[in-house]
């Protein structure tokens, strides 16, 4: 390394690596000169200036097993130079790891040579478990300060695993004997199956500390930008109250307390203000806090600093050939709060009041005043070959000489003003990039797959209401494409008359030239930011569709589809829910146009209760995250007639979900969980048969036939269902409870309502307000009232038994009589 770039790096605060003189490639680090090891095991140094060892490194995720926490997924680097596996302290001690003790210390040799300002290494942790994908081991660790990655995998586990790297196919390959029969399921672990191998360039090693995950832990100074909170003048202060958090939240929120106040980033407060706290699941299973600043929002005047328009950012890359993608760490944690603001930050916690010294997400200025934090920051750089659209970057440049210069220049700026980008969200030098929602290379932009794979993923029919659906969605765009009738009659031919259906050659062809219309200009346009936006979304019992569609004219122009199937847990949201869910995934998925939009975001609805969102008192916690999330947008929802949310409802109802409805179509309105006893220890299931207390489910299928044998149900229909009816999943509702006609069907609602096990033979009031969650009819009341007096189970229960006298009490505090009446099956 050039003595110029070792001064930037105190004596024994570096990186604890071997760098290496390996020849290019993945993950390669190093530079022409050798550089000291990681570890010495000579006890003490007898020469620091010894000849170091030399190796090469790459980054890639493990998981970790922790006493505390379970598995753990976390960032290891593998060092070839290293001559033992270390773990820093600070994170071994978070994980609840045991220490043993050294006899003899060992010293700990940074990459200058010299030994680590912390000391010797007198401690090593007690064996834990490691997975690097399906290869498990036992592992233990020296203790010290580790500068930069939690974890480093050095020489011996190298030795002992001697794991094969393929560079071209960025694989990691276990196939030494010892793998085989101590470690392994599988002999490969692809890169590109889990968590990226994680790597920076050759070119780029001098910049390793602008990766620093730990120094971008560090307590932010004060600078001209930081986030100021102006209240509206006379506005009453906020104060929220506590919500009920779980076990595991309430260790998370202890965690989360002790790190940040470890860190700076939060104090103890005494502010007359307090807003509450929740948890929300991140992809990997971990939780993040989440301060509810709804209330603080809606009293803050707000910072009108402009976003940057997309279309404004994509149109600098016209020319460039080469691209590289930076993401921030910790992002808006690097602004402080405006000093003397700190105090309407506050939040409450069983564990106390505390106020936060950094700029959290939910604060309704982030967005804007990191913006102009950036943007002030490489003012000399927009345009000319840096884009920054909030915490993400990308560098462009017309050749791969001229981007080196560029990348570098950005990284250099990074450091000076203390700014960190996580390296796993980067990428450098690519020929193609996805960003802000668009494919961008030499040939120009193009539509990022995402926002049309809703549409060219779409099967093909097998039934006549397959088709008609796929039909309804097509007769939306009709006036934008030339000869419609020529590709839809063949598909239309397959559903006239009363012949059977078939899929004949030339319905596919229409078909699949309509799906590939609808993908392309002059169907599908790229969003205008300077015009409004419309999202229409709906959901079905198995899944969500969502389109984003701007004016044009009179009429709806699409800029991009979304649909997915529902996982198992969301297929037992509630309708309201499961409408809301489409509302939010659209957001997530859209979110670079949608935030910090020009004009507020118009939204199409099926359901009018959805139209309540924001006056809601009443949210579950699940509602409540919704609603936070929500909080970063300016939007209005409006409700719409089925026929006007029928694009959106196709997507929600494609053929490839059909096999997701066949198994939720017998799904019961409630579980068959609480019907069913279960044998613990016997794996083989015995069908229950229907008795008083386990009365037979009531399945969706049976109400929808019996509804369209019902004369009235369908007199509704064809009415063209005003409120409060309306028609979900070929069901008849009244304000979203389903439509029971007479017959078997009530009954059998009233025995699951009230004769059941979870039921418990309620009276009137509590066995209404069960059976009205699911089910409504005419008078249903009545029928209740009725079904409830004449239950000979619950009146025999009535009885009371004689009451007897009390013997006597022969001492002090000898209990005088105890009686209890138990639960009955």
């Amino acid at each position: 390394m050039p003595s110029q770039k070792k001064a930037r790096r105190p004596p024994g605060s570096g990186v604890l690596r071997g760098d290496g003189d390996g020849r290019g490639g993945w993950g390669q680090a190093g530079g022409g000169s050798q550089r000291p090891g990681v570890e010495r095991l000579a006890n003490p140094v007898k020469n620091p200036t010894q000849e170091p060892q030399t190796g090469v490194l790459f980054l890639l995720v493990v998981t970790l097993w922790s006493a505390k926490k379970g598995p753990v997924m976390i960032h290891a680097m593998i060092d070839s130079g290293a001559t033992n596996n270390f773990i820093d302290r600070e994170y071994a001690d978070s994980l609840g790891l045991q220490y043993h003790d050294f006899k003899n210390a060992r010293v700990v040799q940074a990459i200058d040579g010299r030994p680590l300002k912390t000391g010797p290494v007198s401690q090593w942790t007690e064996p834990t478990r490691m997975w690097i994908r399906e290869h498990m081991e036992e592992i233990s660790f020296f203790v010290t300060e580790v500068p930069h990655f939690p974890v480093i995998l050095g020489i011996p586990w190298l030795t002992l695993h001697d794991p094969s790297i393929s560079w071209t196919n960025r694989e990691l390959q276990f196939a030494s004997k010892y793998c085989q029969n101590h470690c392994l399921v599988a002999k490969v672990c692809h890169a590109t199956d889990a968590e990226p191998i994680i790597t920076l360039p050759k070119k780029y090693s001098d910049f390793w500390d602008v990766f620093n995950e730990k120094e971008a832990e560090k307590l932010p100074p004060h600078r001209p930008y930081d986030c100021a909170i102006d209240l509206v003048e006379e506005a009453p202060i906020p104060r929220g109250h506590l919500y009920s958090l779980t076990e595991p939240e309430q260790e998370a929120l202890r965690e989360f307390i002790e790190s940040n106040l470890r860190k700076g980033f939060i104090r103890p407060s005494q502010s007359p203000a307090a807003s509450p706290v929740m948890f929300v699941k991140k992809k990997s299973g971990d939780l993040r806090l989440v301060v509810d600043y709804r209330a603080l929002n809606n009293i803050t005047k707000r910072n009108r600093y402009p976003l940057p328009l997309i279309s404004d950012l994509l149109d600098r890359l016209r020319g460039a050939k080469v691209y590289t993608k930076l993401d921030l760490r910790g992002a808006y944690n690097l602004v402080r709060i405006r000093e003397g603001d700190e105090w309407k930050t506050a939040f409450q916690t069983k564990f106390g009041l505390f106020e936060s010294l950094v700029m959290n997400y939910g604060l309704s200025g982030a967005p804007a005043t990191f913006q102009h934090f950036v943007n002030d920051i490489f003012q000399d750089y927009l345009d000319r070959f840096l884009i920054i659209y909030l915490d993400d970057f990308l560098v462009f440049s017309r050749s791969q000489s001229e981007h080196e210069k560029h990348v570098r220049m950005v990284l250099q700026r990074l450091r000076d003003h203390g700014l960190y980008a996580k390296l796993e969200k980067c990428a450098f030098d690519l020929q193609e990039v996805d960003f802000l929602g668009y494919r961008v290379s030499p040939q120009g932009l193009s539509m990022d797959p995402a926002k049309v794979s809703a549409v060219l993923e779409w099967r093909a029919p097998t039934n006549k209401k397959e088709v008609q659906r796929f039909l309804g969605f097509a007769n939306y765009y009709r006036k934008f494409i030339p000869d419609f009738a020529r590709w839809s009659d063949p598909i239309t031919s397959c559903i006239r008359g009363k012949q059977p259906f078939r899929w004949t050659e030339q319905a596919e062809k229409g078909f699949q030239q309509l799906k590939k219309l609808f993908t392309t200009q002059p169907i599908l346009q790229h969003p205008d930011p300077k015009t409004p936006f419309v999202v229409q979304a709906d959901a079905s019992d198995v899944a969500i569709g969502a389109i984003l569609m701007q004016p044009v004219g009179e009429h709806l122009h699409p800029c991009a589809y979304y649909s997915r199937q529902l996982t198992a847990p969301e297929r037992n949201y509630t309708i309201w829910e499961k409408e809301l869910l489409a509302i939010k995934a659209a957001f997530e998925n859209w979110r670079h146009w949608l935030e910090g939009a020009k004009f507020p975001i118009e939204v199409h609805t099926d359901h009018r209760n959805l139209e309540h969102l924001r006056t809601a008192r009443k949210l579950n916690q699940r509602q409540q995250r919704w609603a936070l999330f929500f909080e970063r947008f300016d939007f209005q929802i409006h409700y719409v007639t089925p026929a006007q949310t029928k694009q959106a409802d196709a997507l929600s109802r494609k053929p490839e979900y059909a096999a997701g409805r066949r198994e939720t179509s017998e799904s019961r309105l409630l579980q068959p969980e609480n019907f069913a006893t279960l044998t613990v220890g016997n794996t083989k299931s015995t069908p229950i048969e229907p008795t008083p207390s386990n009365p037979e489910p009531l399945c969706a299928q049976e109400i929808r036939a019996s509804q369209q044998a019902d004369a009235w149900a369908q007199e509704q229909i064809r009415q063209g269902l005003r409120f409060p009816f309306s028609l979900k999943d070929g069901l008849l509702c009244y304000r979203n409870h389903v439509y029971i006609p007479p017959g078997p069907g009530r009954e059998k609602a009233l025995r699951l309502c009230h004769d059941s096990k979870p039921a418990g033979h309620f009276g009137l009031f509590k066995t209404m307000h069960l059976i009205l969650r699911d089910f409504w009819w005419p008078k249903i009341r009545k029928d209740v009232e009725k079904y409830v007096n004449t239950c000979m189970p619950a009146l025999q229960d009535t009885e009371r038994e004689a009451l007897r006298p009390i013997t006597s009490s022969p001492h002090p505090f000898s209990p005088m009589g105890d009686h209890f009446r138990g639960f009955y099956h």
